[in-house]
């Protein structure tokens, strides 16, 4: 081999290996960026309330919103105990502080005493230490009336984000939404309200139902959903009967897994 050809080898030689460097640092820098892009998705990722269960069995739960008004309260229980039914009460520290016999006789019914914050006010707007705050305040007076240690919350508007749920998390918590809306509260009669429940997309086995306990035409509404959802074949259960306490996952839609 000639010196020409000895100095081509030579070139062809760095050239390939100039090149694999090259490639390898390519794929080591794509492998780093992935994992640095996987990492900040996961700590920025929104998490969610609990919207629903996936549940095999045909079980749903009633929620009541206590905000404004006992007008229909007693009428309420009185339907859910002629049914044999639990459901969910979620109460506001200040309808606590108007109707504490209401929340004496939603406790002594043993339906679940949740809690819907002190105020009412949107939840992602506060810090951390004014969502505990809120949280604390209503956990406290219904604690004090019932004896009860509430752990179910329900963020008023169904408006949260990460800092409510970690805070929720750290107050041994369940934050809670739900997946089928009654609509209740836009007052559209008695009708409007059964259709909607009964024909909607999203009723199912592990459904949360949202209804408010002062809206016009609820209390008139519900024995006929009780009725049609039975007909259907649901047991109707409260949330805390409803949901996984443990060993669970949710998926972006707010589901909750049992693992």
């Amino acid at each position: 081999m000639d010196n020409e050809q000895q100095d081509k080898l030579k070139f062809f030689i760095k050239t390939g290996i100039a090149v694999l460097s090259f490639l390898v640092l390519m794929v080591l820098g794509a492998k780093y960026i992935s994992t640095a892009v996987t990492v900040t998705n996961s700590a920025n990722s929104e998490r969610t309330p609990i919207n629903c269960v996936d549940q095999k069995e045909k079980k749903v739960a009633l929620s009541f919103d206590a905000a404004y008004g006992n007008e229909d309260t007693e009428e309420i229980l009185e339907i859910l105990a002629l049914h044999n039914i639990k459901a969910t009460f979620f109460l506001t520290g200040g309808w606590v502080n108007e109707y504490p016999a209401d929340v004496k006789a939603i406790a002594a019914a043993g339906h679940d005493l949740g809690n819907h914050s002190d105020n009412h006010i949107h939840m992602s707007q506060l810090t951390k230490e004014e969502c505990k705050a809120e949280i604390l305040k209503t956990h406290n007076k219904v604690k004090e009336l019932t004896g009860t240690e509430m752990n179910l919350f329900r963020p008023p508007y169904g408006d949260y984000n990460n800092t409510l749920i970690e805070t929720t998390d750290d107050l041994g918590y369940y934050c809670i939404d739900w997946d089928v809306d009654s609509l209740d509260w836009k007052d559209y009669g008695v009708r409007s309200i059964v259709d909607t429940v009964l024909n909607n997309e999203h009723l199912g086995n592990g459904s949360i139902i949202l209804f408010h306990n002062g809206s016009k035409y609820t209390k008139d509404a519900l024995e006929d959903i009780i009725d049609r959802l039975e007909d259907k074949g649901y047991k109707i259960v409260p949330i805390s009967e409803l949901i996984y306490t443990d060993d669970y996952y949710l998926d972006e839609a707010g589901r909750q897994f049992k693992k």
